[in-house]
């Protein structure tokens, strides 16, 4: 019997995700809304498979710490990230965090269910138009703005696109505030802001969706 976790700090869809796995035969679906519940659960429980949001509570990007975490305590369970943003450079530093798969939350409960299969079996997985985006970033005439930010740039990013002040970024990163200023500093020159408005307005049109408010 194969033994889930669920990690999204969303209610509807982690009660969607566990409906449709329950009707694909998976009975056992554990849940959990934080980092700190979904990493304690998965030492605790042991699952056989791991479905984690990357936008969690914690801060901007969260799932993707996570994600290294589990994979420091464990090589080989598969995780699949489930998440709203679909550009190929949060793509990428998913996989390299050690994420088996990637599937995306606007997509239906059949290639969700196809992105789960082949990561329990341990196959990568990405969705065909994806993986070519993926192998595509640094190509000539492809270059992702993106691509020179630090994991800490894209949480910060991330969090801007939320619409968070820099207090509420600085709490939730467990950083202070005049880091954050630094930060953001950091990425309106890398993304060519002149100033907070146009690095929002960035951020949201790199790391938002219209139809997933996180």
């Amino acid at each position: 019997m194969t033994t889930v976790l669920l990690i999204d700090d969303h209610p509807i869809v982690l009660q969607g995700c566990r409906r449709v796995l329950q009707d694909a035969g998976v009975q056992d679906v554990l849940e959990a809304d934080s980092v700190a519940d979904g990493y304690r659960l998965f030492r605790r429980k042991k699952p056989d498979v791991v479905v984690v949001d990357l936008s969690l509570k914690s801060g901007g990007l969260g799932g993707l710490e996570l994600i290294r975490r589990l994979r420091l305590h464990d090589k080989r369970t598969p995780i699949l990230a489930f998440s709203m943003h679909s550009d190929p450079l949060v793509v990428s530093r998913a996989l390299k965090a050690g994420a088996t798969g990637y599937a995306l939350k606007d997509s239906g409960p059949r290639d969700f269910l196809d992105a789960f299969e082949a990561v329990r079996r341990n196959k990568p997985y990405l969705g065909h138009e994806m993986a070519m985006q993926v192998a595509m970033l640094g190509s000539a005439g492809n270059h992702n703005p993106l691509a020179e930010t630090t994991s800490r740039e894209l949480h910060t990013l991330a969090l801007l696109a939320e619409g968070k002040p820099y207090a509420q970024i600085a709490s939730d990163l467990g950083v202070s505030y005049k880091t954050v200023v630094n930060t953001s500093a950091q990425l309106k020159s890398k993304l060519g802001a002149r100033n907070l408005p146009e690095l929002i307005k960035l951020a949201v049109q790199y790391l938002s969706s219209s139809e997933y408010p996180r």
